[in-house]
């Protein structure tokens, strides 16, 4: 310390202070020094009084617990095994400077663990209960976590048809695979508007959706082993092959997709089941009812009622149709077949179209509009909504007084381009010029 080379005198006694020495706070100006003496007995001269507030003040050599030990030793111990760890004695040592590894160790021991600040600090025994998240019980880290769910069995090619990896419980083809597309081209620069920045962020919030959506899915894949229920089923049905669903029933198991997953495979193809059934009930009860109308009380009777309606419907169809012929009214029956033919197939091409956009990415983010608009085009949602932000950018650029060119891909069709132009322009997104 630079004091050490001044002397120091008491204040009270005039004896020099040598060690330690107390200085009061509140005489800063009178420069006001005691001696520990006259400080214990508590002394006042001129306008010191004994309530002051103090400060001890000395060089570091007063000793704490040990009298080979000073303060600063003491301090330099304590920082120096914070610093290198307990245990790595030869470094304190270094630190301390003027006491060797075997001495550090020694009084850190016998004083400080040992000693009675040791027996204050340290408890006997500890009332805290660990719990073991490794165990065999449960817990995060249990390798008993994974042994609850079923093991995947399947042959190898059912492995290559899904793409999935047994050992990873992970499939090579994820949920919205290409929505890295999205972000993919994300760049940030300084000269951006807020719309632009805006757009990005919607961009990233968008495949922040997507990847919360895959690891849900993965989850609810893993705790029903989903895998091993699928190629269960599949085996029973190559074993047992059921009849060919209509197109009711296959428009109806779609709808119910969405319920898949609160529940179970079993319950599910259940409740199908037994929807069908009740469809085929409410259908059988109004047939039972139009024969009571008609005067049928019994089943037997029921053939024979069929039987009549039958030849009095084919009746009733030949008289039409040769009052028709008669009339000129009816129309060629090849012109006929081909128009029914033809419109079958326009409604069977829009129903493909639109299933091929429903499974791609984006589609989830188009309105019912949009939908329409790209299955009409046979344009992938991706692809339109990269097409819109160019349209819709540019039109903001050019209301700014900003001339520029949009760069459209090079194998865009004109007509498409023409047909999203005009829906933005219809919705209320752009202005016409």
């Amino acid at each position: 310390m630079a004091e050490s080379s001044t002397k120091f005198y008491c204040n009270y006694c005039q004896d020099e202070l040598r060690g330690v020495r107390v200085k009061c706070i509140e005489c800063l100006e009178a420069d006001f020094d005691l001696c520990l003496q006259c400080f214990s007995a508590g002394a006042e001269i001129g306008t010191h009084l004994k309530t002051h507030d103090y400060e001890v003040l000395d060089n570091g050599a007063l000793p704490l617990m040990y009298e080979d030990w000073s303060s600063r030793e003491e301090m330099k111990l304590l920082e120096a095994i914070e610093s290198y760890g307990f245990g790595n004695w030869e470094g304190i040592a270094n630190n301390i400077g003027t006491k060797t590894a075997k001495q550090a160790m020694e009084h850190y021991t016998e004083f400080l663990v040992n000693g009675n600040i040791g027996q204050v600090t340290i408890p006997t025994s500890l009332d805290i209960k660990v719990k073991d998240h490794t165990g065999p019980i449960d817990g995060p880290l249990s390798p008993s976590l994974r042994s609850s769910l079923k093991p995947v069995e399947m042959l190898l090619e059912e492995q290559q048809q899904l793409g999935f990896m047994p050992l990873r419980d992970d499939f090579e083809r994820e949920y919205e695979n290409e929505a890295e597309k999205i972000v993919s081209q994300l760049q940030i620069n300084l000269e951006d508007d807020e719309l632009d920045a805006a757009l990005r962020f919607a961009h990233v919030d968008m495949y922040t959706k997507v990847l919360k959506e895959r690891q849900r899915r993965k989850q609810i894949s893993r705790e029903y082993s989903l895998v091993n229920e699928l190629f269960a089923s599949s085996r029973a049905k190559q074993q047992t092959p059921k009849k060919k669903m209509s197109k009711e029933e296959s428009e109806l198991r779609e709808k119910m997709r969405e319920f898949c997953q609160f529940q179970k495979s079993k319950d599910h193809e259940e409740l199908f089941e037994n929807m069908q059934r009740e469809k085929e009930l409410k259908a059988r009860i109004k047939e039972l009812i139009r024969y009571r109308r008609n005067g049928i009380t019994k089943l037997e009777e029921c053939k024979t009622f069929d039987a009549a309606r039958f030849k009095r419907d084919k009746r009733k169809d030949y008289k039409k149709k040769l009052a028709e012929k008669n009339a000129g009214k009816r129309t060629t029956p090849k012109k006929e077949i081909k128009e029914e033919k033809n419109t079958k197939n326009g409604r069977e091409i829009a129903e493909d179209e639109f299933q091929a956009i429903k499974s791609s990415h984006g589609f989830n983010y188009l309105s019912e509009r949009e939908k329409k608009l790209c299955s009409s085009m046979r344009m992938k949602p991706g692809r339109y909504i990269m097409l819109k932000t160019i349209i819709v950018k540019d039109y903001l650029l050019r209301r700014q007084g900003v001339s520029t060119r949009p760069r459209f891909p090079g194998n865009l069709n004109v007509t498409h381009r023409k047909r999203i132009v005009n829906y933005l322009t219809r919705s209320g997104w752009i202005k016409s010029n």
